[in-house]
């Protein structure tokens, strides 16, 4: 199996060296990760500059720009053959809910899913990077027993609970929960006394009910939600139509 790893957290990054660790000793892997932390890049791509990639001692490929542009370049560019599968992660705490939007390590694995690949977003259901290498773990069993199993391309979002590794419960397929407004910005003053804003952080969870992302991963389950492409809202298609009659 060729795998291609990339993340938003950095090419130094503990949840991407973890990662690779777990899944090579199953497969032949490729790191493409960004130079520093990109989070909340969402899909963006860099078209107003060229970008460089550089490789670090460890092998592992870094790129000047967002999750997208590295699992992009790696594709079309660095990789002389399709990987079978794109893995993102591990990131620092979690992508569920509305979080997934604006999540770079889910637009790492939804760029392979563009490109046909089935894809997979790992993340950690806490900050800190406690028990890494026990998230690791749970993401190589996913690979190994799931990725055979599952309708071709596929695309998932895995949150992983911040537990050891035999302290978790099983794997739960959920659906993406939801989060309340975000809170305000955060105005502050620069050394020169010209106003700043901060992004205030996300809102409190507003439906995090059983079956969701949020539940699972409260419970010690590790949450697995497939997601898709598709915008269209497709109960206003046919009001729309009929409106522009």
């Amino acid at each position: 199996m060729r795998i291609l790893i990339s993340n938003d957290d950095g090419y130094l990054a503990p949840g991407i060296t973890a990662l690779a660790n777990a899944l090579s000793a199953i497969a032949d892997i490729t790191v493409v990760a960004p130079d520093n932390n990109r989070s909340g890049a969402s899909n963006s791509l860099t078209l107003d500059r060229p970008l460089s990639v550089q490789r670090a001692a460890n092998g592992f490929y870094f790129v000047n720009g967002t999750p997208t542009d590295c699992v992009h370049i790696a594709l079309t560019a660095l990789m002389p053959e399709k990987p079978d599968l794109v893995v993102s992660g591990i990131n620092n705490g979690p992508n569920m809910g509305d979080d997934t939007l604006y999540s770079g390590t889910v637009a790492a694995a939804t760029e392979g899913y563009l490109f046909g690949i089935p894809a997979i977003a790992f993340s950690q259901g806490e900050y800190g990077w406690l028990h890494i290498d026990d998230a690791a773990r749970v993401a190589r069993d996913i690979v190994e027993r799931h990725v055979a199993t599952l309708d071709q391309p596929f695309l998932l979002n895995v949150n992983i609970p911040c537990r050891a590794y035999d302290d978790m419960g099983p794997m739960a397929a959920t659906r993406l929960g939801k989060r309340h407004q975000s809170e305000p910005v955060i105005r502050a003053h620069d050394p020169r006394g010209r106003e700043i804003y901060w992004i205030g952080p996300p809102g409190a969870c507003k439906d995090a009910g059983e079956g969701t992302d949020f539940h699972a991963v409260s419970h010690g389950l590790v949450s697995l939600t497939p997601l898709q492409i598709d915008l269209t809202h497709r109960t206003q298609l046919a009001s729309l139509a009929n409106a522009l009659l």
